[in-house]
């Protein structure tokens, strides 16, 4: 589902911004800008999106836009100098004529120099109360997404049960009426048939009646997609997570739809599985946009 959410928390350093878009997408696909400053949170951030959220596409963009106006206060990450200095020797023992690095090649390292150091403890309970309300405001944005597709969902399957219930009266005499065709076919072809003959054929005829009524009669699929409309509107009105559980009940009443198809006798029926079909495929699209 589709959203957006930003939070800011003001420091000495400047502002610290953390931005969530989400787009749809069928599984949990995250993807992150984070300065290089504050690239240690990236699996802090992981961890939180991936407890909070199981669908849609999520790009996070946690950055610190520090103050122009304040005097800065710069401080060097020695932690980072040395180990810059470890793989520099490292290399040139592999490669020793390869020119070694220089003060100002070390303070350009992203990492090295940091303005406006903020305590580590104060950035930490800054950042996770960042992502704390980041992550209230797209759900709660998802969530109104969400009700609306609900909507449109729970629309469809009005539609089928209407579908279901009027072809549900008319089974019987459909059925009767194709039998009765079948029976008037059959009996031409005893016109010029007689005595034993036609009695086994007779018989023959009632077996074919009786195959052609077992074969042909969809009450049971009828009544398994109306079973199958309740669950999934059982599913909705649950609410929670419920992409995955609705995704197998699409799967299910189109199965349903594909084996009233090939059924189909006379025109009704197949233009009603048509239609089925039509309405669980547009459920479908919506279905792998939730939750």
């Amino acid at each position: 589902m589709t959203g957006y959410a930003a939070a800011n928390r003001e420091t000495d350093a400047g502002v610290l911004s953390l931005e969530l878009k989400s787009i749809n997408s069928r599984f949990l696909d995250l993807q992150f800008r984070i300065s290089d400053e504050l690239r240690t949170y990236e699996s802090t951030l992981r961890e939180a999106l991936s407890a909070a959220f199981a669908r849609g596409k999520i790009d996070c963009r946690l950055i610190l836009n520090r103050a122009t106006s304040a005097s800065p206060d710069i401080v060097v990450e020695q932690a980072m100098v040395a180990r810059l200095i470890a793989l520099q020797v490292q290399v040139l023992a592999v490669s020793p004529r390869s020119a070694p690095m220089g003060v100002a090649d070390i303070l350009k390292w992203p990492g090295v120099i940091i303005e406006n150091a903020l305590d580590p403890e104060e950035l930490n309970r800054l950042i996770k109360s960042l992502i704390e309300e980041a992550i209230t405001q797209l759900k709660a944005a998802r969530g109104r997404e969400g009700d609306k597709l609900s909507l449109t969902i729970q629309d469809r399957l009005q539609q089928m049960t209407d579908t279901v219930q009027r072809l549900l009266p008319l089974m019987p005499t459909v059925l009767e009426q194709q039998q009765r065709k079948l029976t008037e076919r059959l009996r031409d072809s005893l016109k010029e048939v007689g005595g034993q003959a036609a009695g086994e054929l007779g018989e023959r005829i009632k077996q074919e009646v009786t195959l052609f009524g077992m074969k042909f009669d969809v009450a049971e699929e009828l009544t398994r997609l109306q079973t199958h409309i309740g669950e999934t509107r059982r599913i909705l009105k649950e609410g929670g997570q419920v992409g995955k559980r609705l995704d197998f009940m699409m799967q299910e009443m189109n199965r349903e739809a594909n084996t009233l198809g090939s059924k189909a006798s006379v025109i009704e029926l197949s233009n009603a599985a048509m239609q089925l079909k039509l309405l669980i495929e547009q459920m479908r699209e919506q279905v792998q946009n939730l939750e």
